[in-house]
């Protein structure tokens, strides 16, 4: 029996539609994006963001799964595994990774940052980006910073009110392993622990530490307010952040699909950090409905007092990336 043409061409541009499928879906790869927060932080919207828009610029193409509270490490080790070309992007704060690259603790010098707008904009400002860009390129091998983030200012959180710098003299206070925090919080009296982030929360509970200090949307969303009832907004530190590709992946991309990377990661530097702030505005009302106490009437001043010798000081002992990194900052209006 003889099959009707329209029958054949009919099959015939099903199958074509079937290979098409077939090519498309072989194109799509899928890449993994790590960080040590949980879901609703600044780090997932900085996945969000840089997911989204790399979907859209390859068309389907670059797939970027996200694995959220450290299940592929604790940030030090998240580092690690992009270094390895084992993870393939990340978002890791400015202070941990001077585990890497000692000068990147220029980012987490205290008050160094002068209030939300000025976050803000040094994040998304060009030079800055492109002198953290050549400070990780000139002293890392494996890994590449592509876009800046934050989660805020830092506050000192545990069972006691902190007013005055007074109030943290003789105290433990977990702090990121960085010369920056090492030299800092002993200049306000106060006893440095390290730790891992995901011990902090029973060592609060325990005792071991009498304060911890982070964003006010990360002591809501890990619960930390749980055994530490009372946050004090010393606003000591940027709670800032670094987002990287590995250079295993970096160098089997083409020159459109780094284009692609680099477009999706500056979506991050300009639109993240607002809506990180928004996250933190949202987090104090929250918790302040839940009778947690925001301590308001922090004199920072004094904190700061002790702290602006520092400044310079520090920038330099760092290396000459880390100057230049905090007097573009410190020039942003």
């Amino acid at each position: 029996m003889r099959i009707p043409a329209s029958i054949i061409r009919g099959l015939m541009a099903l199958a074509a539609i079937a290979l098409g499928a077939s090519a498309n879906a072989e194109d799509v790869k899928h890449y993994r994006f790590a960080h040590d927060q949980q879901l609703n932080s600044g780090y997932s919207l900085a996945y969000d963001i840089f997911s989204a828009k790399l979907k859209e610029l390859s068309k389907g193409t670059m797939l970027v799964d996200q694995y959220p509270g450290a299940q592929l490490g604790q940030e030090p080790q998240i580092l690690q595994l992009v270094k390895s070309g084992d993870i393939d992007f990340a978002i890791v704060s400015s202070a941990n990774t001077s585990t890497i690259s000692p000068q990147a603790g220029v980012m987490s010098l205290h008050f160094l940052f002068r209030n939300e707008d000025h976050i803000t904009k040094a994040l998304g400002d060009e030079k800055v980006f492109a002198e953290v860009r050549d400070m990780i390129d000139s002293t890392v091998q494996g890994i590449h910073a592509i876009g800046l983030g934050s989660q805020g200012f830092r506050y000192m959180y545990g069972k006691k009110e902190v007013h005055k710098v007074d109030d943290v003299k003789g105290y433990k206070v977990r702090v990121q392993a960085t010369a920056t925090e090492d030299t800092m919080f002993p200049a306000y009296g106060a006893q440095t622990v390290h730790m891992p982030f995901g011990s902090v929360y029973t060592s609060l509970q325990t005792g071991v530490v009498d304060f911890a200090e982070n964003g006010m949307n990360v002591y809501l969303i890990n619960r930390h307010y749980e055994v530490a009832p009372v946050i004090s907004l010393t606003e000591h530190e940027a709670n800032n952040a670094i987002l990287w590709i590995s250079d295993k992946l970096w160098q089997s991309l083409t020159a459109e699909q780094k284009q692609w990377v680099m477009a999706a990661a500056h979506d991050v530097s300009t639109q993240e950090p607002k809506r990180g702030f928004d996250l933190e505005h949202a987090a104090a009302v929250k918790l302040e409905k839940m009778g947690v106490k925001i301590v308001k009437d922090v004199d920072k001043a004094g904190f700061q007092k002790i702290a602006d010798p520092y400044l310079d000081k520090l920038a330099h002992d760092l290396g000459p990336h880390a100057e230049k990194i905090k007097d573009l900052i410190k020039a942003i209006n």
